[in-house]
């Protein structure tokens, strides 16, 4: 039987070493944790916060993410993709996301704020009223992507191909719209 554990605070553990109880987790606080390369297959998290973790290469095969918030973590090459795609929602902040994947998934108003999402692919991905706020997208993969009403005015380093993408309504700065122009190689001047 699965644990259910609630409103509980967890700071300063180490789960690399000992492995977070597979089960329920609701309405808890996970603070300076260490979770890289841990296996959270199958756990469920909902309405939960990380706050300065490392879950760097976690195994997330059917994690459940129901309102979870990361704060200032570190999440380099986490396969997002293979999580549990009921009820997810996701918002991160001051993270670092390089690496990861989020291939075909659902992230419609989804917050990146502050964040690093270098080399990241959102191949397929549904990201609909999403918020890119002051994030760095070098050489982030956006390919068939539904990026409607999506605010990219203040990310950069972008390559988007408006022909290779759905962009209508989306948001851009005029300090950023050379990256939906990069493809045609041409020279923009301020």
């Amino acid at each position: 039987m699965n644990d259910y554990t609630e409103n509980k605070k967890f700071e300063k553990s180490d789960f690399t070493e000992n492995p977070l109880a597979k089960g329920e987790y609701e309405y808890c606080m996970f603070s300076e944790c260490d979770f890289s390369n841990s296996n959270l297959t199958d756990i469920s998290f909902s309405e939960c916060e990380f706050i300065n973790c490392n879950l760097s290469l976690a195994d997330v095969t059917q994690t459940a993410f129901r309102n979870v918030k990361f704060n200032n973590c570190k999440m380099l090459g986490v396969n997002f993709n293979a999580c549990n795609e009921f009820g997810l929602q996701l918002s991160f902040e001051n993270c670092a996301l390089n690496h990861s994947i989020f291939y075909q998934m659902r992230l419609k108003e989804t917050g990146f704020r502050n964040s690093e999402l270098r080399e990241s692919d959102f191949t397929g991905c549904d990201l609909s009223g999403s918020v890119f706020e002051n994030c760095d997208l070098t050489r982030a993969v956006f390919e068939n992507s539904i990026l409607e009403n999506v605010d990219f005015r203040t990310a950069y380093n972008f390559d988007i191909d408006p022909e290779s993408n759905r962009i209508k309504k989306a948001k851009f700065s005029t300090g950023n719209i050379a990256g939906l122009l990069l493809k045609y190689d041409i020279e923009i001047e301020s």
